[in-house]
């Protein structure tokens, strides 16, 4: 798929985001036929980008200040860190079909793709104690300087349990919690202070294929 269908021109994006939006929400919400393999809160999410874009766009159709174009360009690059991924993710496959690429103008892909690998590394993660009750998990990939997701990753999944003793399988890790951007955080209720959490990290990409959890590590509610 090309990397650059999105629209450059401010008018010609506007157009194109709203299109992709009611498109995906029909399918989603309405469904003839639904997509139900794009979660409702992630096509919520796009819509809400699409409106704060449009929000920003507005005022700079008229006589309109710096201010006003620094916000435009702000909503614009917001918008493309949430469309790219979702596209990714949830577009670029099996249910949605060549017609539904070309009704929303994104190009469809090779009919014989490029295999997307499995991640072969798990992530490096440290965590964090803000303040109380908080939890925060930073990551990337081992040995990089750099905090964050590698290349072609769309995130990181962290399973957890609070337990009084180590599990022994990532299996009873029975908690899910995934983040596209470092770090990742968990809050937790005043009476689970002190208490110690268990957890294990993979990679996902963005063709949603998991890589291998890391080893189960431990952490201190704060």
């Amino acid at each position: 798929m090309a990397s650059d269908y999105v629209p450059s021109r401010d008018a010609a994006f506007d157009m194109w985001f709203n299109n992709l939006v009611e498109y995906v929400l029909a399918r989603v919400l309405a469904g003839t036929p639904a997509r139900p393999h794009i979660p409702a809160a992630e096509a919520e999410a796009l819509a809400a980008s699409c409106t704060a874009w449009h929000t920003a766009y507005v005022p700079t159709q008229k006589p309109h200040t710096s201010v006003d174009t620094e916000a435009k360009n702000d909503a614009k690059k917001a918008a493309l860190k949430v469309i790219r991924p979702f596209v990714n993710r949830y577009l670029r496959y099996s249910p949605v079909t060549d017609e539904d690429r070309t009704a929303m103008a994104i190009p469809n892909h090779d009919t014989h793709p490029t295999p997307v690998p499995r991640p072969d590394d798990i992530p490096e993660v440290e965590t964090l104690t803000p303040k109380p009750r908080i939890l925060r998990f930073r990551f990337r990939r081992a040995n990089r300087k750099r905090w964050g997701k590698p290349d072609g990753v769309h995130g990181m999944e962290l399973v957890w349990v609070i337990a009084e003793a180590p599990p022994v399988r990532v299996a009873d890790l029975v908690h899910s919690a995934f983040a596209t951007k470092s770090p990742l955080t968990l809050a937790f209720e005043e009476d689970e202070r002190g208490k110690r959490v268990y957890y294990a990290a993979r990679w996902e990409t963005d063709a949603m294929k998991k890589g291998d959890y890391s080893e189960i590590y431990a952490a201190v509610i704060p």
